[in-house]
Formats: C-alpha cells, structure tokens, sequence
C-alpha cells in the first residue's frame, strides 16, 4: 500500500510539473485594435522580459476595432483582447458575439481605474478623445479664433478641413460620433438621429477634403493641406514634436503643452472620450494554470508600472491612477480636461451618449453603408436633398 502511496504521489508531482511547464510554455493569443507596429513590438519584448510568451497581430494584418472584435469571434483561439472602446465593450459583455465571452476577473489594481471598468470583468488602460485642431497662422486662420457650440458647426466654418476616406476605424467612428451628437432624436427611425444629423455628417464628408492615401488627419493639417482637422488625443504631442524637427516638413504645427501656430477648437459641448479596456477571454481547451497565466499577464500589462511605461513611450494617457503619477504627470493635459459629452445623458431616453451610440452603432453604420457616405472623389457624391425621402427604416438594416 505504501509503494502503491509513492507511486501515485510520484504520478501526482509528475502531472503537476508537466501542468506548470505546460503553463510556463504557454503563447498567449492576444487581440487588439491598439496594435501599431511599434506598440507589438514593443508589448512583445517587454513581456518576454517579464517571463510571458505572446502573439499579437499588428495593424498590417489587423486593423480597427471591427476587424480584431471579428477575428478573436471568427478564430476562437485568443486568450486576451484589449483596446476596442466602450461601444464594443458593451456589445462584448452582453454576449452578442457567438464565439466571445469574458471570464470573471478582478486584478490587484481595479480600485485604480476610477469608473473606467466593467466590475468583474474588464477594466481600464488608456484614456482616449477625439480633437478637433486648427492651424492659426497664415497657412490657417491668421489669428481668428474658432469657437463652435457643437461638432457639426464644422460644416458652416467657411475653412478646409480633413475628412476621413472610411467608414471602419475606432477614430472615424468616435469623430461621426461626435458630430451627430447635436441631432440625438430617440423617436426618429433613422437610428435614432434627426434627419438634419444625417446631413450635417453627409455635407462634412461632401465639402471636406479626401486625402486617400492618409489613415488620420494630423499631417494633412502638419502640412498646411487643410485648416482644420480630427485627431486621437493618444500621440498628438509626439507626433507634433516629431514634425517640427523633420527636415521633410516646410511649415509643421509646432509647439505642443504651448502651441504655437495651431490650437484646439473651443466647442461648448466639449468631446467624445473613450477608453480602451482588458479582458480576458473564455477559450475552450485551456487548463487552469494556463488560465493563471493569462491572468497574470493581465495583471502584468495593466499595472501602474508597466502602463507608466507604455504612456511614456507612446504619448498616451493612462486610466491607472497610479500610471498617471508614474508616467510624470504633475496636471490634467489640456487635450484630457475637455468635456466629456460620450457620459452626457440623451433626453429622451435612459442611456448616457456613450450608450446610445453602442445601442445604434449598427444602425449608423448600415446607413453609412447604404448611402456610400465616404467617396473616394468628392465629386461622385450626390445632394443631400435627397434625404428628405428616403426609407431610413431600410437603410438602418444591413446592405443584402
């Protein structure tokens, strides 16, 4: 009985060991829309030095939000999503991905996060809004201030300014979330914004400038192309600064915490934040400790001293508070002390804005869709009087 005693508990430590090594071995599947080439890179050497194995795509294989929520769904083989915003979030947690769920989690640092978390489940990492910014010099408004009540008065400023050439991307999605904004009509069944919001959006990519070779809005507006233009909050600073020493730019923004010959539109109702969350992922045919090691990359990447770290190095700003005191913050940057209107109640319903955009997200992107907003010339697109008559019941549904 006793041999029999040695040899099962011989077989025990033998499972045990091969489970650890097996854990210890194990290549963390990661998906994410915050996965530039220089962030996968970076994300992957830093997690080797702290004893994780990982693989993530970079945005030449994956690109937005859209595209890393339908690849973890269609795949089913990722331990790890994090980036995407509040609207996919909220899509994600309530189970309208057939092949996605988030497993229950609480990682040392969630009282750390502030309202930026989903209990249990997903908590914060970076702080994000999208900007609206105009050069001031010659090449801009020589001088004039601009000061807009809403998004949509963009339309009527009398300057150029940048539109993007996509509907997809968690950017271009953020900025026609903030100029329909101003049009929330939770009775209109043109999901739900007026049809006076569809037109302030369709003549903002009718009388914008397409740029088609450009992802984002910041060197067009570098260049002196345009007046005015979008951007994301993350990075601005960087690559400001960056433009300003390249010899390849003839009259770039300069200046960034002091801007020089560039600033902030002053829009009343302020901008559209959002931020990008951690959750870890239910995957079939994971053992239990490769689980504890999938949590305890989680607890890795998001904690005050690896987020310091990577807002350091990517010009971003951390939901940790603890990251933002590691990361030398001494103040709010003016670009994060805006007004947040994504947490601004809807009259008329019970959701706050960010909500109502995760509640009628598919629809505005079927309309979208429908109506071709975003020409890749200008002068294909058609008049707006068009959309006075038009079956928004239809166009709210996928194209066939």
């Amino acid at each position: 009985m006793k041999k029999l005693f040695t040899v099962l508990l011989a077989v025990m430590m033998m499972v045990s060991l091969l489970s650890f090594a097996s854990a210890d071995d194990y290549t963390i599947k990661i998906y994410s829309n915050s996965n530039s080439p220089e962030r996968v890179q970076w994300l992957v050497e830093k997690a080797a030095e702290a004893g994780f194995k990982i693989d993530i795509d970079d945005n030449s294989v994956i690109s937005g939000d859209t595209q890393a929520i339908q690849a973890a769904d269609e795949k089913k083989d990722g331990d790890i999503i994090f980036g995407l915003n509040e609207t996919r979030w909220g899509q994600l947690i309530n189970g309208e991905y057939a092949n996605l769920k988030i497993i229950d989690w609480t990682p040392s640092w969630a009282d750390q996060v502030g309202d930026f978390k989903y209990e249990g489940k997903a908590y914060g990492l970076v702080i994000q809004n999208v900007l609206m910014l105009y050069r001031t010099d010659d090449l801009g408004t020589k001088g004039e201030s601009l000061h807009f009540a809403h998004w949509a008065d963009l339309i009527d400023c009398g300057y150029t300014w940048y539109r993007q050439n996509k509907i997809g991307g968690t950017t271009n999605m953020n900025t026609n979330s903030a100029i329909l904004y101003a049009f929330t009509d939770p009775e209109s069944p043109a999901g739900g914004i007026s049809i006076d919001g569809w037109k302030a959006l369709w003549k903002y990519c009718a009388n914008g400038v397409v740029f088609p070779d450009e992802k984002y809005g910041l060197n067009p507006i570098i260049r002196g192309d345009v007046q005015v233009s979008t951007f994301y909050s993350s990075s601005l600073y960087g690559n400001i600064d960056s433009a300003a020493e390249d010899p390849n730019y003839a009259n770039p923004l300069k200046g960034t915490l002091n801007p020089e010959n560039w600033a902030l539109v002053d829009i009343d109702d302020g901008t559209y934040y959002i931020a990008e969350y951690l959750g870890i992922l239910d995957k079939e045919g994971r053992t239990d400790e490769q689980t504890e090691t999938v949590k305890a990359f989680a607890e890795w990447f998001g904690s005050a001293e690896t987020q310091a770290a990577w807002s350091e190095e990517f010009d971003s700003y951390p939901c940790n508070a603890a990251a933002v005191e590691g990361a030398g913050y001494t103040e709010v940057p003016a670009i994060y002390s805006i007004k947040n209107f994504a947490m601004e109640p809807v009259k008329g319903s019970d959701m706050k804005y960010y909500e109502y955009v995760a509640a009628h997200s598919k629809e505005w992107t079927n309309i979208i869709t429908n109506l071709v907003f975003f020409w890749a010339d200008n002068a294909a697109a058609p008049s707006d009087s068009e959309l006075d008559t038009l079956d928004w019941a239809t166009l709210t549904q996928a194209a066939e």
